[in-house]
């Protein structure tokens, strides 16, 4: 038998050295973005929505516990965003113009969250909600004013928001699902609006009430 030469056998090292990295840094194969890859760890630890005080549009303060026992769908925005938010916010009326009436307020509320809370006071947040038709009950927009408890939520749910020096926020940008205990257990694709409104109406179908 032939003796592997030692830079043959340093490559193989080199290759399995690779695979062990892609293994780990895609969750076994199950993911080939780092984004993707984010998204299943965060699905995975099911982070419970932290302490924090929001204030909405009506001027209303309370905490996600104002909502225990119902389904959450969540986004997160700032108003003078002149791109993605827009969209972002408009596809969140998408998915909220599927879910029928009688399951909305009882079953599951939405809830457009700024990171902007400095601009985003509640009469700036009501102004933007006639927008997108958001009737500021079923689905809220509110902001969290204490930027340790807003930070903590970012981090969380693993919201990236980076200023971009302009007085704007490069953010990535998604769906986020809340369950009845307040715990994350989706984080879903904006932009594929039919599908997210799917998974909403099977697990909503699973719940007490369901039909």
């Amino acid at each position: 038998m032939r003796a592997i030469r030692p830079h043959t056998l340093a490559a193989v090292v080199v290759v399995l050295f690779g695979i062990v990295l892609f293994y780990t840094g895609t969750d076994g194969f199950t993911a080939y973005t780092a984004e993707s890859a984010r998204v299943n760890r965060l699905v995975k630890s099911q982070p419970s929505f932290p302490e924090a005080t929001l204030e909405d549009s009506k001027g209303r303060s309370y905490s996600i516990s104002e909502f225990a026992g119902k389904y959450t769908f969540i986004t997160f925005f700032y108003s003078s965003c002149p791109t993605v938010c827009v969209e972002l916010e408009q596809n969140m009326a998408e998915v909220y113009d599927r879910i029928p009436d009688s399951r909305r307020g009882r079953d599951i509320v939405f809830l457009s969250i700024s990171f902007d809370p400095a601009r985003d006071d509640p009469a700036r947040l009501e102004e933007y909600r006639t927008f997108f038709d958001s009737d500021g009950e079923t689905w809220r927009m509110a902001r969290i004013n204490n930027r340790l408890e807003l930070d903590r939520l970012l981090n969380e749910f693993g919201v990236t928001v980076i200023p971009d020096g302009n007085g704007g926020f490069a953010h990535n940008s998604a769906f986020y699902l809340v369950d009845p205990r307040g715990k994350l257990i989706d984080v879903m694709d904006y932009e594929a609006t039919v599908e997210a409104s799917e998974k909403v109406m099977r697990l909503l179908g699973q719940g007490a009430g369901g039909s």
